[in-house]
């Protein structure tokens, strides 16, 4: 019997103890790990990177909007990523397989409908929720795009030039050279498409699109 690796990123236990039994209990082939954060699922990742596939909760501590998917996504590009969330809002569907999910899933479906988009995404396909109202191409699309093409590093630094930090500050957050800093930001203007660092943090609030409004003002 083939092993099948599942881990379940999302900061609330009981929801991960409820999916971890849908899962589990479908098929004795499927093994699924926990992970609150996403420097836990780093850590899993790190220490085994032979996963099938990562659940992913848009809205958690330390996440801000699509970041999290935007790193995984960079940072493990053989592991795909499907988003398990309370959003059903078209747009954010839509941004999210623009930067690479595989998958989109609301928290209220049946373990059933679990089951069946967890297959079809273990079977090499895009799982697309069937009541989705996805948006046509909008002027953001070639925007999310480009971001996807962001190293894990380029989007830490970029993630911090929108909270208004110098070069200097970011180079001691990643402890690297501010020389280092200086290269990727001149990288991100490139892959962005962008003249300035004030272009850039403005693509960067593109990132945070999922939390803005009220769209999780009943949980991620």
């Amino acid at each position: 019997m083939t092993r099948r690796r599942i881990i379940i990123v999302d900061d609330h236990p009981l929801f991960r103890a409820a999916l971890r039994q849908t899962l589990a209990g479908g098929d004795p082939s499927i093994v699924v790990e926990e992970a609150g954060d996403l420097a836990k699922v780093n850590a899993a990742l790190e220490a085994d990177r032979d996963c099938d596939l990562v659940l992913l909760d848009l809205n958690m501590p330390g996440v801000r909007g699509f970041s999290g998917l935007l790193l995984l996504r960079a940072q493990y590009p053989d592991v795909p990523v499907m988003i398990i969330s309370a959003v059903e809002d078209g747009g954010i569907i839509r941004r999210a397989f623009e930067l690479g999910a595989a998958g989109y899933l609301h928290k209220s479906v049946s373990p059933p409908e679990i089951r069946r988009a967890i297959e079809t995404v273990l079977a090499g396909e895009v799982f697309v929720p069937e009541s989705a109202d996805l948006p046509g191409d909008d002027a953001q699309t070639a925007l999310m795009q480009r971001l996807a093409t962001l190293t894990p590093q380029q989007v830490r630094v970029l993630m911090m030039l929108s909270d208004g930090l110098m070069n200097k500050q970011i180079a001691y957050a990643l402890s690297i050279s501010e020389a280092t800093v200086k290269a990727h930001v001149s990288a991100i203007l490139q892959k962005l498409d962008v003249d300035s660092r004030t272009q850039a943090v403005i693509a960067a609030s593109r990132i945070e699109e999922g939390q803005f409004g009220t769209l999780f003002a009943g949980g991620g």
